[in-house]
């Protein structure tokens, strides 16, 4: 990611809808060394903000229904909310949870892409979002994967005004050519059920550590460490109750 602070039409936080939520932190502060702290307000419904070097990172859901996703949430930074929601709209995009305000923060709502990937969108009143990017244990890099590529192009610069970087091996996103993120076409390999969805990659010192390490509290390895033609090695792992995410070293670091 060659962005280093949130930014308008960024990757500005990452959160994870979890039915244990101390078990989730467990797993996550062996993993990256989050230190984790609840928020004790009623209204809060026990939100828990994970931090780095006293810097927020990621945030913890607690979850209370079963029907509930345990999955990764990837926010976007927008000037206005509502506004956004509509573009989303017109672009072809459904509004999951219209948008409202976190008190003291900011001002929140939850989308779909035209072919079904979630997304939050959120509007800073007092929390900018994470207070590091790409550095071991924050979010280095966010992708989505869906079976309609060129239909995704067509709504997110529509939406967000992104830059498309197409190579003969990936897609990546940018703002203003600050790439961000990237694009997978799902073909035959993932099962059908499998739903268009953004991942997010949090930035490790070492992939391979990091995966045996996740094992070792109890996840799972989806795909071994591997290269990547652009340079970065990655994997896709899973947390013990089932949110996948996965990490990431950039090329040349280390």
């Amino acid at each position: 990611m060659k962005l280093d602070k949130p930014v308008n039409g960024g990757p500005c936080w990452a959160e994870v809808g979890t039915p244990d939520l101390e078990a989730a932190k467990r797993f996550y502060s062996a993993l990256f060394g989050w230190r984790e702290e609840t928020d004790s307000r009623e209204e809060m419904g026990g939100y828990t903000i994970a931090s780095l070097a006293d810097a927020p990172v990621a945030g913890l859901v607690p979850l209370d229904d079963a029907s509930q996703p345990v999955t990764w949430f990837v926010s976007f930074a927008v000037a206005d909310v509502d506004a956004a929601v509509e573009k989303v709209k017109s672009a072809g995009g459904s509004a999951v949870f219209a948008p409202g305000d976190v008190p003291g923060m900011g001002r929140f709502a939850s989308v779909t892409d035209p072919q079904g990937a979630g997304f939050h969108l959120w509007q800073a009143q007092g929390f900018e979002g994470a207070g590091l990017l790409n550095v071991p244990g924050s979010l280095g890099w966010v992708e989505l994967l869906t079976r309609a590529p060129e239909e995704a192009k067509a709504f997110y610069t529509t939406v967000f005004g992104w830059t498309v970087n197409t190579s003969a091996h990936y897609t990546q996103w940018g703002i203003d050519g600050a790439d961000f993120g990237g694009m997978v076409r799902m073909d035959d390999k993932f099962p059908h059920e499998v739903p268009a969805h953004w991942l997010p990659y949090f930035a490790v010192a070492d992939v391979d550590t990091s995966a045996a390490q996740a094992t070792e509290a109890g996840g799972t390895i989806l795909m071994e460490p591997v290269s990547v033609p652009e340079g970065r090695r990655i994997a896709v792992l899973r947390d013990p109750q089932g949110a996948m995410f996965g990490v990431y070293r950039r090329a040349g670091e280390g």
